[in-house]
This record gives structure tokens, C-alpha cells and sequence, in this order.
């Protein structure tokens, strides 16, 4: 029997609508809605990750049991678990899209492991809820693999995220349009168990300012800073402003680190942040393999170009702009929450500052430096660089005989390359006569950059390539992907999984664009 330690605080204590209809419909009044999980068909364990299962406290045994597979697929509860779909609003794209809600995800409740860590528990894929809309509350297997693999990946880059424990097949058919072009198809369905500290979005505080529940928005700031930043006193007169400050800082040092990585949310809306600092909703998201900074993995923002790379830290502030609109409803001065924007601003600059200096191996950042990093970044756009491979690349260059030799396996094409190569030399240049300028060794600087520049990342067309395999019931590459997340700056990880984009990827439906449903 699988036993987990539930207490579910957020059920508890915020009121909910216990009435367990299922009917597409506005919630006034309440945070959640009472949802039991669809029953599927044939229920098989495609995936776990054990460092999450473990983190809960489930063994191995415990994971391939039958109460696991039933209580994880959503077909039966486990004592103590209190099934909901949480209510919460949003923008998206800019505009404000009233209530959205928890349309195909479904809380099972929070548990507390030994450490006495808090974790919710949460199946996506699991059925219909109240915010479900037209929708029908299921998940596909593509997006249920990417979701996983990503959120493990992730976590081992050391990048805030929410977890995944497993992956479960269906066994059902699910009927999804891929690229919105009105040809609908059936697709194995799958759900994958999301764990965090909290799910609290920016939009579950929007909804209620903007319905006028004032109350209950004050409720809800007290519940989350009370659960989730037990650091911060609510006896204190400021505790609000210091609350979002604290936001705004996690939000600025997140968005650094996907900078850093060269991952793309690409659905950046207010409903998709979390409210401590999480990367939450792995929809169409996708990684950097040439270098632009005005790329989007999202078909939806294709002509928009809102969540590109380089967006992302105004995309950030924007949304935290709008969070602050819906606090400053119950706030006692909007000047204190203003201050939080302008804190984000100086930890964006700061935090930013000193990842491009990890990156490039510098031991401190000046304002000279800008420029070189600047000029480095166009020369990337401009020959189609990969990002991923240059940095590896870079840490290998020698400040006294630098040989832009040493960074060819970064480039696509030959011919872009030997077209750059003055331009690049001449950087090059200047980055050892930098290099030189700092009492360092080589080796000292290549084994730092290495920390911070991954050997590994989830490419796009890796991730497809697993989809594929999955749907031919050859699981095996998700196990390779796994393995080579879980170290994913070692030097020692298999070529197929660290090469670059190969050209069969580059309009491969999956592999480079995705739609929402993705």
C-alpha cells in the first residue's frame, strides 16, 4: 500500500465550490473546485524519475505497485489525497482573458515527506474540471514526454522548476488538431505528475481583483506568504510590499537562469508564472540551437514575437506589472509595490551582469565588458552559431595563442564560417588580450565556465525523437535522456546526445515550432 503523508493546506483553509460539477462555468467567490479524476482505460508506467520519488519518500517497489499506477493515472484516490482543480485568471498575450482555471490539470493534495518538506502533487491530463472550457481535460503522450523530460532537465541545470515523478500512458485515444490547421487526429494519451512547494500562479491573485473579491484576494496573499514564505512576518506593517519584492526577485533571477541556458518558455502569460519563482507549464517551449534572440518555439506567437529569448526579462516585468495592478486593490500604498519593479530591474542588471561574466569565464564584470559580449552575440546571429556547443567550446580557448579553430564544431554551415572568420578573429582578440587582464589559468577558467555552460540540453529534435520512439513502445531514449540530464554538465555524455541540430530537424514538425497543444 502506497502512504503518503497528506495535509492539505490550501483546501483547508481557502474556501472552495464543493460541488463537484464537472460543467464548464464561472466560480465566483472561491479558489478552487472539488474534481475527481477521469477514469482511463489501460493505465501503463511509461517513466518515473526516482530522485523524485524519492524526495516523496516512494520506493521503487512502492512506484511499480498497482496503488501507485491507479492512484497516479487518476483512476483511483489514495487515503488522504483531496482532488481539485484550482481557479485563477490570466493575460495572455498581453490581453486579459478573464477566467481560466485548471482546464486539464487536477491537484491530488499536499504532502509532507521526512524532511518535512511541503510538495503538491498534481496530474495533468487527468480529465474535465469546471475550467475546462470546451476543452476535454486530456493530454496527449507528446506533450505529457516533453513536459517530463523537461522538468527533470531542468532541475538538473539548477533552474527553479517544477518536477515530474512519472509518466503514464492512457491507454486511450485523444483527439488533438497539432498544428491548428483543422485537421484533427487521434493521439495516445498520457498523464504526467507535476510536484512543487505551490502552483500559485500570478492568476489565481488577478481573478480575484478583477471579480472585486478583495476579501478573499487578502486571504489568499496571507495563505500563500503564510505556507510559501514563512521568512516574512504578516505581523509586520510593510509584510505585503516585502512579499513582492521578494516575487520580483526570484522572478528576475529565474528568467536569468533560462537566459543562461538558452531556453525558451514561449507561453509567458500571467497564468503560467509562479508566484515563487518556479518555471511552471511546459507547453511549447524550446532551446537555443543557433544563436537568435528573436526566436519563438510558439506557432501562436509566430508573427507576435512576444516570447522570444531576448523578451523574456520585459515579458517578466510586464507580467509582474500586472500582478501588482491586482495587489494594489488591497495594498496600502501602490509606491511600495512600484519599489518592487524597480528592485526587479536592478537584480535583473546585477544577476545578469554576473552570468554572462560566468559564461565567458570572466572573475568580475565590468562595463567594457558589454561590448565584447555584445559584439560576440551579433557575430553568433549572424554566422549561425550554436549556442550550447560555442560556449563548451569557448572554455577551451587559450588567452596567450587564442585559435578560432577551437570553436568550428559550433558552426552550421562552412560557408558561414569561413565568411565570419576575420570578424570572429578579430574578437577573439580582444577576448584573450580580456582574459589576460586577470590573474587566471586556463584550466582554472575552463573549469568554471564548465559549471555554468551545459554539455547537455533537451534539443528540441532529442525530445521528438523520444516521442516518436514512444509511440513505437521503445522507451529507451527516454532513459538515455534521463541519465544524460541527470549530469548534464559532464564532459562524458554520449555524442548523439550533445550534437547539434542535425538539418533533416530544422522544419520537422516537433523539432523546432510548436502549437500550444504541444
Amino acid at each position: 500500500m502506497v502512504q503518503l503523508n497528506f495535509n492539505n493546506r490550501f483546501v483547508a483553509e481557502l474556501p472552495g465550490d464543493e460541488t463537484g460539477i464537472l460543467q464548464s462555468r464561472q466560480t465566483p467567490d472561491v479558489c478552487w473546485s472539488a474534481v475527481e479524476p477521469t477514469p482511463v482505460a489501460r493505465p501503463v508506467l511509461l517513466a518515473y524519475s526516482s530522485e523524485v520519488a524519492g524526495m516523496l519518500n516512494l520506493s521503487d517497489e512502492e512506484v511499480h505497485s498497482e496503488d501507485f499506477l491507479a492512484a497516479f493515472s487518476g483512476n483511483r484516490l489514495l487515503p488522504g489525497m483531496t482532488a481539485y482543480a484550482a481557479r485563477y485568471g490570466g493575460h495572455q498575450f498581453g490581453n486579459w482573458a478573464g477566467q481560466l482555471g485548471d482546464g486539464r490539470a487536477i491537484a491530488l493534495g499536499e504532502i509532507i515527506n521526512n524532511n518535512g518538506e511541503r510538495w503538491e502533487l498534481q496530474l495533468k491530463g487527468a480529465g474535465m474540471t469546471p475550467y475546462s472550457r470546451n476543452a476535454d481535460g486530456r493530454a496527449v503522450l507528446r506533450s505529457s514526454l516533453r513536459e517530463f523530460l523537461c522538468s527533470e532537465a531542468m532541475h538538473h541545470l539548477g533552474i527553479p522548476t517544477t518536477r515530474a515523478l512519472s509518466l503514464i500512458a492512457s491507454g486511450d485515444r485523444v483527439m488533438r488538431d497539432m498544428f491548428y490547421d483543422g485537421n484533427p487526429g487521434l493521439e495516445p494519451g498520457a498523464i504526467v505528475c507535476r510536484v512543487a512547494p505551490s502552483f500559485i500562479r500570478f492568476g489565481n491573485f488577478e481573478i480575484l481583483a478583477a471579480r472585486g473579491e478583495h476579501e478573499l484576494l487578502l486571504r489568499l496573499i496571507n495563505f500563500t506568504i503564510g505556507r510559501d514564505f514563512p521568512q516574512i512576518s504578516l505581523q509586520s506593517e510593510d509584510y505585503l510590499a516585502t512579499w513582492f519584492h521578494l516575487v520580483c526577485e526570484r522572478t528576475a533571477r529565474l528568467v536569468v537562469e533560462w537566459l543562461r541556458v538558452g531556453f525558451v518558455h514561449g507561453v509567458m502569460n500571467t497564468d503560467n508564472m509562479s508566484i515563487i519563482g518556479l518555471t511552471i507549464d511546459y507547453g511549447p517551449y524550446g532551446w537555443i540551437d543557433n544563436f537568435d534572440p528573436g526566436w519563438t518555439p510558439n506557432t501562436t506567437d509566430e508573427d507576435w514575437r512576444r516570447y522570444t529569448l531576448a523578451q523574456q526579462p520585459a515579458m517578466a516585468r510586464w507580467n509582474l506589472a500586472r500582478l501588482a495592478d491586482a495587489l494594489a486593490t488591497v495594498a496600502p500604498s501602490r509606491t511600495l509595490l512600484d519599489e518592487g519593479l524597480v528592485h526587479f530591474d536592478a537584480t535583473l542588471q546585477s544577476s545578469l551582469s554576473g552570468m554572462l561574466a560566468a559564461k565567458f569565464g570572466l572573475l568580475k564584470w565590468t562595463d567594457e565588458d558589454a561590448g565584447l559580449v555584445e559584439t560576440v552575440f551579433d557575430l553568433m546571429q549572424r554566422a549561425e552559431v550554436d549556442m550550447t556547443e560555442f560556449f563548451r567550446a569557448l572554455a577551451n580557448i587559450r588567452q596567450h595563442a587564442p585559435d578560432l579553430t577551437v570553436l568550428r564544431s559550433a558552426f552550421y554551415q562552412e560557408t558561414l564560417y569561413h565568411n565570419h572568420r576575420e570578424l570572429f578573429n578579430t574578437w577573439l582578440a580582444r577576448y584573450a588580450a580580456r582574459l589576460a587582464l586577470q590573474k587566471d589559468t586556463d584550466e582554472a577558467r575552463r573549469t568554471r565556465m564548465n559549471l555554468v555552460n551545459p554539455r547537455f540540453i533537451l534539443r528540441n529534435y532529442l525530445a521528438q525523437q523520444a516521442i516518436e520512439a514512444a509511440m513505437r513502445d521503445d522507451l529507451s531514449l527516454i532513459d538515455k535522456l534521463m541519465e544524460a540530464a541527470r549530469h548534464p554538465y559532464d564532459e562524458n555524455i554520449p555524442a548523439e546526445l550533445t550534437a547539434k541540430r542535425p538539418d533533416w530537424a530544422i522544419n520537422k514538425p516537433g523539432c523546432s515550432m510548436l502549437s500550444c497543444s504541444s
